[in-house]
């Protein structure tokens, strides 16, 4: 009995304790519903996101993805204003060293590339590459009689009764007095026509097969037709075509050759093979890319090491803005992103190589990024007018200064939406070091809830100034005139007269 008496006693305590657990479950997932974000001790509340977001005056559609963009916007300017209201300059080596690592691993790589093409044995090209069309690379010259895309067929036809008539009269000696009298391609005013050294298939098909098909200094025999119009084309002998172009063309696609072969080689040493999780992986961290910027899930394995998704997102957010990586790569099929998560394991391989070449990030290098840094930081201050020196000025103590700190971001917040100041970016290093020092949060419930009363507040204010709309004064038809649309009016019994055709005179 005693010990089935504490056998009880066990399993009421236990029970007792998981249903404090539940409670305390249930209170952690709903507490602090009413908010959208948090930034050391400021929090950005779900009506006051809204707010922003419902009455914009700046022409931003209310979407989960742009109320995330406002929200993490807001907790990157509030961790900036609370570090200068502390006195954190933010200046810690070893945190901007952490930071910026995706950074200094490019221009490791860039110096390793550099090194590997300067090792490649390509030459300048020659008459004979140029005759041979060594690399698809071709330099011609074009008289352009050209047509309106929608032109119909009499008008192509016109056109062509033009052209036909000058081709008969072309010589290589005349081409260029002819291009600049009769040719509509703006670009070959002042160059007779010519087109440069160019490759292939950067021109539209018509025109490069066109051109492919003669030989150096032979006048096409007929019109070549394109989207643009009729073309007269000549692909010009070698003693006309500019040496130094060629020659910048040929090394340059030649040197493209071997790094491909480099690269194919590279590959099969390594024998990256990304992991059936890959693509899902991927898209994931780039969707939130807080949540998973220390995420050590393997996407790609390779001879001497792996890839993980914490190192997959720093390369990705080292490239270039304009390539809308995280906005695109969750859109694409998984066969895409298998291949790009592979392309970044090559960059992991390529770093290895080199690390055994001994290329490194030199003293001075790495001073000159503490400098951007720093003044970064600075010029983001003032930016948002939270410089330490003017916070110091306005206010003595530390709370006094975080309070006014803040107020300051949450004003500059509003102009933005107002469309009275521009958003001014964070940088991901930056970003990275103040979310490592600082508590910060995006709660998604909140922001969904954010989107949900923006939506409405949105939709009242569309509402409210349609109905606020002054009543037509254009009478329908059939109205009398100064009757306002929608009024009821007796039937219109007599006929209108049909409109009577001007007389010319």
């Amino acid at each position: 009995m005693r010990a089935r008496s504490s056998f009880a006693l066990v399993a009421t305590a236990s029970l007792i304790f998981a249903l404090g657990a539940c409670d305390g479950l249930k209170e952690a997932l709903t507490a602090h519903v009413d908010v959208a974000a948090k930034a050391a001790n400021q929090e950005l509340s779900v009506t006051r996101l809204a707010d922003l977001l419902g009455n914009a005056k700046v022409p931003v559609p209310i979407t989960k993805e742009n109320a995330g963009v406002v929200a993490d916007l807001w907790v990157n300017y509030q961790l900036l204003a609370h570090a200068a209201a502390v006195g954190d300059s933010l200046v810690d080596k070893k945190a901007i060293d952490q930071a910026v690592n995706p950074i200094t691993k490019n221009m490791r790589l860039r110096k390793f590339t550099d090194t590997l093409v300067k090792s490649f044995k390509v030459d300048s090209g020659s008459e004979a590459t140029y005759n041979q069309a060594a690399g698809d690379l071709y330099a011609a010259r074009h008289i352009l009689f050209g047509f309106p895309p929608a032109a119909t067929q009499t008008q192509k036809d016109s056109v062509r009764k033009k052209a036909e008539s000058i081709l008969p009269t072309v010589t290589n000696a005349n081409f260029a007095q002819l291009a600049e009298k009769y040719s509509s391609d703006p670009s070959g005013k002042g160059t007779g026509g010519s087109l440069g050294v160019y490759e292939k298939q950067s021109m539209v098909a018509p025109f490069s097969n066109g051109v492919a098909a003669l030989k150096p200094g032979q006048i096409g025999p007929s019109l070549i037709e394109s989207t643009y119009g009729f073309h007269i084309v000549q692909r010009l002998p070698f003693d006309q075509v500019d040496k130094g172009q060629y020659a910048q063309k040929y090394s340059g696609a030649a040197i493209n050759r071997a790094d491909s072969v480099y690269l194919a080689g590279l590959d099969k040493a390594a024998k990256i093979e990304v992991k059936t999780n890959a693509p899902g992986a991927a898209k994931s961290s780039v969707a939130d890319p807080v949540k998973h910027r220390k995420d050590n899930t393997v996407l790609a394995t390779f001879k001497g090491g792996d890839l993980t998704v914490s190192q997959f997102l720093g390369w990705v957010e080292t490239m270039p803005p304009q390539m809308q990586v995280s906005r695109q790569l969750p859109q694409l099929p998984d066969s895409v992103v298998r291949r790009f998560v592979s392309s970044i394991a090559e960059r992991e391989v390529m770093l290895q190589k080199a690390d055994s070449a001994k290329i490194t990030i030199s003293a001075e290098d790495k001073s000159q990024l503490y400098g951007q840094f720093s003044q970064l930081v600075t010029t983001l201050w003032q930016q948002i007018a939270v410089d330490p020196k003017a916070l110091a000025d306005s206010a003595k103590t530390t709370p006094e200064r975080e309070r006014l700190a803040a107020n300051r971001v949450e004003t500059y917040v509003d102009r933005i939406l107002a469309g009275q100041a521009q958003p001014i970016p964070v940088p991901q290093p930056l970003a990275v070091v103040l979310q490592s020092r600082f508590e910060s949060s995006i709660n998604g419930a909140g922001v969904d809830r954010s989107v949900e009363r923006a939506q409405k507040i949105r939709a009242a204010a569309d509402s409210s100034r349609a109905a606020n709309q002054p009543k037509s004064q254009v009478p329908l038809p059939g109205m009398p005139s100064g009757a306002a649309p929608g009024a009821t009016q007796p039937p219109t019994t007599a006929p209108v007269p049909a409109p009577q055709p001007t007389k010319k005179p």
